[in-house]
């Protein structure tokens, strides 16, 4: 064995293990130009495995990326994962995570990537790198661009009655005196600490799952992330941006609710609900209650004045009264929806 070949096979043996871990609903496309783009990172981490977790698409999904992974000769990294039915975003990825982190050589990082992003040569690599040499640091992310270059938003804090009321005013001096809890951060050019950011392409150190469990299911689509990210932050693992990591997304393909080519569609109920466990869960009711009573007044008071204004109407058509009879008073007596997996089975399950 020469010199080279032992130093190759020493550097390779400690490379950190990385599951990818993508959810596809009926976006077989995308799916495939995922996998595609992933491809090209195989070669620089040959610890990188891929689950693509199918949730139940019934539109051929299945067939037509199982046949791509045998046709590209993917399925040495790629393994096709069909789920029985569709739980929503966090039943998808746990799906997944779930068998893996039960391994005997559990995965030292898992990324959770959508169907519609394309990562760029390097992204995976600068976000393995960064969690090496930051070890207190649980949750490490991409930095978004769309096909045409443009960066969006990926750097957030986590919602409260004071970005509730920024939200809802829209009005320049409410915001400077409310910046400190915009929901939308600033980002820079270089890595910092942020609260939470999109499920889009976050990676997550194994200790975090085996510290708080895997992500809750009781969120359908929307906030299970964000809802991820604080209960890591309260268990003591924060989260990074790391912009040197690109990723591009095509964003709201599966559901059309992010979508910024087109104009806003109704948002589907599912996103109340989420919003409204995330608060229910993490500040219980009479701070829900609050939030949805200074929201409606906030937001009644912006509608107004666009009006008055002649500023054009780009919000989700009847979200004022979607907002309303998804508040606190109208769903007094619905709680907290089940959920399928809860957080503390699954950490001693882990632990165990």
């Amino acid at each position: 064995m020469t010199t080279g070949t032992l130093t190759t096979e020493t550097k390779a043996k400690n490379t950190p293990s990385l599951l990818v871990v993508i959810v596809n609903y009926r976006t077989p496309d995308l799916s495939i130009a995922c996998l595609r783009s992933l491809a090209q990172e195989v070669t620089t981490l040959p610890k990188l495995r891929v689950a693509l977790v199918d949730n139940a698409s019934g539109d051929g999904s299945v067939e037509k990326i199982g046949e791509a992974i045998a046709q590209e000769g993917w399925s040495d990294w790629a393994a096709l994962l069909p789920s029985p039915h569709n739980g929503g975003y966090s039943y998808g990825n746990n799906y997944a995570i779930r068998p893996a982190l039960q391994q005997h050589n559990p995965p030292d990082y898992v990324l959770l990537l959508n169907s519609d992003a394309q990562v760029l040569p390097g992204a995976l690599q600068a976000l393995i790198d960064f969690l090496d040499t930051h070890p207190q640091v649980g949750i490490a992310g991409s930095a978004m661009i769309n096909p045409d270059g443009s960066e969006w938003s990926t750097a957030f804090r986590f919602p409260s009655i004071l970005g509730e009321i920024e939200q809802g005013f829209r009005l320049g001096p409410v915001s400077k005196l409310l910046a400190k809890w915009s929901v939308a951060q600033p980002m820079g050019q270089h890595p910092q600490a942020i609260d939470w950011l999109p499920g889009a392409s976050m990676m997550v150190r194994r200790q975090v799952f085996e510290s708080i469990g895997l992500m809750d299911e009781g969120y359908f689509l929307y906030y299970e992330e964000t809802d991820f990210c604080l209960q890591a932050k309260r268990a003591g693992w924060p989260c990074w941006y790391v912009p040197d990591s690109k990723v591009m997304h095509i964003a709201g393909q599966s559901t059309g609710v992010t979508d910024r080519t087109h104009v806003p569609k109704r948002l589907p109920q599912y996103v109340f609900d989420s919003r409204r466990r995330y608060f229910l869960k993490n500040h219980g009711f009479f701070y829900l209650l609050a939030t949805d009573v200074v929201w409606t007044l906030a937001f009644s008071t912006w509608r107004l004045r666009r009006i008055l204004q002649r500023k054009p109407d780009t919000d989700p058509p009847h979200l004022l009264w979607d907002r309303i009879r998804n508040s606190a008073l109208f769903k007094l007596g619905t709680g907290l929806p089940n959920s399928n997996t809860p957080q503390a089975t699954d950490a001693i399950a882990m632990e165990g």
